[in-house]
């Protein structure tokens, strides 16, 4: 339970649910109850597709080019944390993404699926939490299904985001999203030193 309740915050911190709001609600500006709807619907298929593509073949493409899984732990590990570094120190998710927002008719996919909610340190983490040689095929699946639980939030969250952006605010996406990153800078340290134990083969 303690291992589930674990994985369950990892994606929570990495996916950021709050810190989508206000991007989704700038993103949609102008649009009406049932284009939002639409919009968010997507932009969280759109997620989990893309987050259960780097689950599915993320290792065996880092096979097929001849990088070895510690490699890459070591180096998702420090994106993961200079990615969440950037969540702590820098402009909070929601102001940067904000700004990021173009005239578009692909709201879903950009800003709203990529990167606000499979942001480039989801994809590296998916890929780190389902080793093909720590975790078996059951565990790879339970994480699956977790983060497609918090992928649910997330729309749920989106489909509320007037309601949420009046309560807390862009400040208070702001804070949460620092939470997360500070959350997520102790797992990518944990991901390095492992990468590091088995390259150099330490107990």
């Amino acid at each position: 339970m303690e291992e589930l309740l674990a994985t369950f915050v990892f994606f929570f911190a990495v996916l950021d649910p709050f810190g989508s709001v206000p991007v989704f609600l700038a993103a949609t500006q102008g649009f009406n109850a049932r284009q939002k709807k639409a919009t968010a619907l997507h932009a969280v298929l759109f997620s989990a597709g893309i987050l259960l593509f780097f689950i599915v073949l993320g290792e065996v493409l880092l096979n097929a080019i001849g990088i070895p899984l510690p490699a890459f732990q070591i180096a998702g590990g420090i994106v993961l944390f200079l990615f969440a570094l950037t969540m702590i120190f820098g402009e909070g998710k929601p102001e940067a993404e904000i700004k990021s927002i173009i005239n578009t008719t692909e709201t879903a996919i950009f800003p709203m699926a990529i990167p606000s909610i499979a942001s480039p340190g989801a994809m590296l983490a998916v890929v780190l939490l389902t080793k093909n040689d720590v975790y078996s095929f059951k565990e790879q699946l339970i994480s699956s299904l977790l983060m497609l639980l918090v992928l649910a939030i997330v729309y749920v969250l989106l489909l509320a985001a007037s309601s949420i952006h009046k309560l807390i605010g862009n400040a208070g996406a702001s804070v949460i999203s620092r939470i997360m990153g500070l959350i997520l800078t102790s797992v990518a340290v944990d991901n390095i030193m492992e990468g590091i134990k088995t390259s150099f083969g330490l107990g």
